[in-house]
C-alpha cells in the first residue's frame, strides 16, 4: 500500500488492511452487513444533501464516503467467498451495456424517454428471467415486490404506483379514502397509510413529486417555528 497507488486499488488496499484479522482496526473487524447498512443509507443522504447545497468540495467528500461503502461491503463479501469489487465492477458495466442497447447496439432508442422505457422493458425481461430460473411463475406482482422494503416511505409508495399503473393496477391506489369513513370516526394508522397512498397517486397524475413536495413542507414548517421563536 502506497500513496502512489491509483485510486481505487489504493482504497481496496486500505480496506484490506483495516479488515486484517491479525492487525485490522477493532471497529472495523466487528462490522458485518447487517450494521454497515445504516451507515450507506446516511452517506446516500448525505451526498444528496450535497447536491442540495451546490457545494462540490463537499460532494467530493461525500462520494468518497459512499465508495467507502461500496468497498466496505465487497470487501466482506469477498472474505466470505461471495463475490469481490471486481465483480461489482464488472456486474454494473454488464449492466449499462445491456441496457443501453440504443449505444451499444443497433437499437434506434432517440429520446430520453425512448431510453427510459427500454430500461424498464429490459429489467421487466430481466427480472421474467430470474423467476423463471428459479422455477417461480412471472406475475403482476412480481414488479412490485421487487421494490426495496428499505426505501423511504413515499419514494417507495412512489415507485410501487408506477409500477402498479405499468402493470395495470393503478387504480387500486384511487379512490376517495377518507370520504367513506364518518367524519366522527378517528383515523387510524391503516385510513393514514391509505389516504397518503392515494396523495402519492394524485400527486403522479398532476405531475408532482409527494417527496419534495413533503420535503418543501418541512422546510415551511420549520421557518414558521423559527419565526416564533424569534418574535
Amino acid at each position: 500500500m502506497n500513496a502512489h497507488e491509483p485510486g481505487i486499488a489504493r482504497l481496496l488496499s486500505i480496506m484490506a488492511r483495516l479488515r486484517d484479522p491479525k492487525d485490522g482496526c477493532p471497529w472495523d473487524l466487528e462490522q458485518s452487513f447487517a450494521s454497515i447498512a445504516k451507515h450507506t443509507l446516511e452517506e446516500a443522504y448525505e451526498v444528496e444533501d450535497a447536491i442540495r447545497s451546490g457545494d462540490m468540495a463537499a460532494l467530493c467528500d461525500e462520494l468518497g464516503d459512499l465508495l467507502l461503502q461500496v468497498v466496505f461491503h465487497a470487501r466482506m463479501a469477498e472474505e466470505a467467498g461471495h463475490f469481490d469489487f471486481d465483480a461489482v465492477s464488472r456486474a454494473i458495466s454488464d449492466k449499462l451495456v445491456r441496457r443501453h442497447p440504443g449505444i451499444f447496439s443497433d437499437a434506434e432508442i432517440k429520446t430520453a424517454e425512448e431510453q427510459l422505457a427500454s430500461w424498464e422493458e429490459i429489467k421487466t425481461q430481466e427480472r421474467a428471467a430470474k423467476q423463471a430460473a428459479a422455477g417461480a411463475t412471472a406475475s403482476k406482482l412480481a414488479a412490485l415486490e421487487d421494490v426495496p422494503i428499505g426505501l423511504p416511505a413515499l419514494t417507495r409508495a412512489a415507485k410501487l404506483l408506477r409500477r402498479a399503473a405499468r402493470e395495470g393496477l393503478g387504480d387500486l391506489a384511487t379512490g376517495a379514502v377518507l370520504g367513506e369513513r364518518a367524519a366522527s370516526e378517528p383515523l387510524d394508522e391503516r385510513a393514514l397509510g391509505d389516504a397518503l397512498l392515494a396523495l402519492v397517486a394524485g400527486a403522479q397524475s398532476a405531475g408532482l413529486d409527494a417527496e419534495e413536495a413533503l420535503r418543501a413542507a418541512n422546510a415551511r414548517f420549520l421557518a414558521r417555528a423559527r419565526e416564533r421563536v424569534e418574535q
